[in-house]
């Protein structure tokens, strides 16, 4: 079974977050949530979420895809944290795909990650990323980084790590519950 870690901090972008999860989840792939902080982790429109386990308890644990969700300010308290810094560098090494949406893109530059890939993000970072082949699209895929834009990206940002971890035939059984327009 292919396994996604998504982490959740304070000020996470909901409609990303849960998008996420849910059409994983929906594909059979192991969804773990792992929150920066203990208890109930609130998002920016003030939604409160449980993660399954403490960020700690994910250390060296092998995923298949790590996820970064944005959102301000849960894409700065992602930054900022060291563990998050670990987990991609761990995620590195592993050769697991890592996925950033919205906001999060900065945070992959800001560690060097991008450097020389395409890449997307939310328009409000862009000048954030730095040496990085920019588009526009809705996901942009370079290797094992997977990027995409917005809120309003996040089943076509789903849809794309289901279809790289499982192929496009998962993506067309889960969409005939979901009906989106890929």
């Amino acid at each position: 079974m292919k396994k996604a870690l998504v982490l959740l901090a304070p000020g996470f972008e909901e409609i990303e977050v849960v998008t996420v999860i849910d059409l994983l989840r929906r594909a059979g792939i192991e969804v773990t949530v792992a929150g920066t902080v203990d208890g109930p982790v609130t998002g920016r429109s003030h939604i409160r979420m449980f993660a399954d386990i403490s960020l700690d308890a994910v250390s060296g644990c092998p995923f298949d895809v790590l996820v970064l969700p944005g959102g301000q300010p849960g894409t700065r308290n992602l930054g900022r944290d060291p563990r998050v810094k670990q987990l991609l560098s761990d995620a590195f090494e592993q050769e697991g795909y890592i996925a950033a949406i919205c906001a999060a893109p900065s945070i992959l530059s800001a560690y060097g990650y991008l450097k020389g890939k395409k890449a997307t993000s939310h328009p409000s970072v862009r000048s954030e990323l730095k040496d990085v082949d920019y588009f526009e699209a809705q996901v942009v895929v370079d290797g094992r980084w997977v990027t995409s834009r917005a809120p309003g990206t996040a089943m076509a940002f789903a849809f794309k790590l289901i279809e790289l971890l499982l192929g496009p035939e998962k993506v067309d059984e889960v969409n005939q519950g979901v009906m989106a327009k890929l």
